[in-house]
């Protein structure tokens, strides 16, 4: 397998994705191969500092940089020669199999799109969070932020998405999907979560569990939480700054530890036709191994092809 990584997207790159590169080729299989992109010098440069072999990677010299306060369109478009442009054009002509970035969301999400697009039948491609349960499985959220505004139809398809993910990549076996609302009542609700309830009820295309509240996120009530990405985006920073808080006060345990956005490396984008992860912005060299591993799992679930045969029925259907 080959992955590809964005060296210069972070706060704290190229210092910490090297850091994180190297750490992953030493986990990864020796058949498996991790693209650095950006530029060539500071990419030797880094790995000397690090005492690393430049031979164990494949450097894509990438003199371009976007910035993490560019516009994302202007930039992808503007910068042909970005780490994060150079990337995604590998990945379009399958030079390699997955790419991963925690830079500018904006620019990967708009790369995704402009370059592999979306599959067919694809309304929009959403980003997805996990939730530690109770209970120790794994919540997953979805969506976190790339779509703020949706209809109902985009929610059914966001439950199709993360049924999948949850099945093939976290092993649940029947996925139950809960629609995040103000209470549990069938009639609950927005216009949206009333429009979007009525769609997923009777689906055959996922397992519907009914509506979910706030206070049952970390319960093992669903194993798929569906939501517009305005409020998953704010429920999203909202349990990152609880689990700051706790830590700040000393307040930890196991569970704690498992609210920690370093154990889990980034967020997929789910519904383009390849492997794409997009990492949070003040990831640390532990967070970038993980993406790298990530994106590595994601593949080799062969999740694109899933959920392509997943639409397939589901716009014969429709």
């Amino acid at each position: 397998m080959k992955i590809g990584l964005d060296v210069m997207g972070g706060d704290y790159a190229p210092e910490v994705t090297i850091e994180g590169a190297i750490l992953a080729q030493k986990k990864i299989p020796e058949s498996d191969r991790i693209f650095l992109f950006g530029p060539e010098d500071i990419i030797l440069g880094k790995l000397k500092e690090k005492e690393s072999d430049p031979t164990l990677f494949t450097i894509v010299h990438a003199p371009e940089i976007i910035g993490m306060g560019d516009r994302p369109i202007k930039a992808y478009t503007q910068k042909p020669n970005s780490s994060i442009s150079l990337g995604f054009k590998y990945l379009k002509h399958k030079k390699i199999d997955s790419f991963a970035s925690a830079g500018n969301s904006g620019a990967t999400l708009v790369g995704a799109m402009y370059s592999v697009s979306n599959i067919k039948g694809i309304i929009r491609p959403s980003t997805l969070t996990t939730i530690p349960k109770e209970n120790g499985g794994m919540n997953v959220m979805l969506d976190i932020g790339t779509n703020p505004d949706i209809k109902p139809d985009i929610l059914y398809q966001f439950a199709i998405l993360g049924s999948i993910y949850s099945k093939h990549v976290l092993n649940v076996k029947n996925p139950r999907v809960g629609l995040l609302n103000i209470g549990e009542e069938d009639e609950k609700g927005n216009l949206l979560c009333q429009s979007a309830f009525r769609l997923m009820k009777d689906s055959e295309d996922f397992n519907f569990f009914g509506n979910i509240e706030g206070r049952d996120l970390f319960k093992d009530k669903a194993d798929v939480i569906v939501c517009d990405g305005f409020t998953g985006n704010i429920v999203l920073k909202q349990i990152e700054a609880m689990y700051r808080l706790l830590i700040k006060r000393n307040l930890v345990d196991e569970f704690i530890d498992k609210f920690n956005y370093e154990n889990y490396g980034g967020s997929p984008i789910l519904g383009v036709n390849a492997s794409v992860v997009i990492g949070h912005g003040i990831s640390s060299a532990k967070a970038i191994l993980n993406m790298i591993l990530l994106s590595k799992d994601i593949y080799e679930a062969h999740l694109t092809q899933k959920i392509k045969r997943a639409m397939n029925k589901y716009i014969q259907i429709k």
